[in-house]
């Protein structure tokens, strides 16, 4: 599956924000966006530029996207996927325009310039979304596997096979747990 450098930015943006939230980590974690400056580290950590003055009403819109991102991640098939999109990215009142900027070539906006985080991460990362659902690969959209983990990831692995956020924590951990029952049952 090709995917373009700006929305794989934007993809990477998306898992970003969904993790944020307490069900993208183990049962009972808190929500790590819960203040301004969290807003202001989510859009340096993902290379907004031009984001301006933050204040408690972009807190607020940024939360109220990254629930609707959840409901396109819980989507039970490609046409509800598709209305949450289609709805979130209206919301957003998008404006592609073309852009090469911070060192990096031509590609698309879909926001307006000035726009606030909020709608920059509602119209790039719904597009983002839109188009795996185009591609029929809604499927790639994923929360890792682990009992303690609920994070979201992106699987882009070429046989769609990838399972936990990262392997070398989730799925290495789970392994090694599986390794030793395995060897204790073997024991005794």
């Amino acid at each position: 599956m090709m995917i373009t450098h700006d929305t794989r930015c934007a993809l990477d943006a998306v898992v970003d924000l969904l993790n944020t939230a307490p069900e993208g980590e183990a049962p009972g974690a808190p929500d790590s966006l819960t203040a301004v400056p969290a807003v202001e580290d989510f859009a340096r950590r993902n290379n907004f530029s031009d984001v301006g003055t933050l204040g408690p009403e972009d807190l607020a819109a940024v939360r109220g996207v990254r629930a609707r991102f959840a409901e396109v991640f819980a989507a039970e098939d490609d046409r509800t996927a598709a209305a949450r999109l289609n709805a979130l990215v209206a919301s957003a009142g998008t404006t592609p325009q073309l852009t090469d900027h911070d060192g990096y070539d031509w590609h698309v906006h879909y926001f307006a310039p000035g726009a606030s985080v909020a709608d920059r991460m509602a119209a790039d990362g719904g597009m983002a979304l839109a188009f795996l659902v185009v591609a029929g690969e809604r499927e790639r959209l994923r929360r890792c596997e682990a009992p303690d983990c609920r994070h979201a990831f992106v699987d882009l692995s070429r046989n769609r096979s990838r399972r936990y956020c990262d392997s070398r924590t989730c799925g290495n951990r789970l392994h090694v747990a599986a390794y030793r029952a395995r060897r204790r049952e073997a024991a005794g």
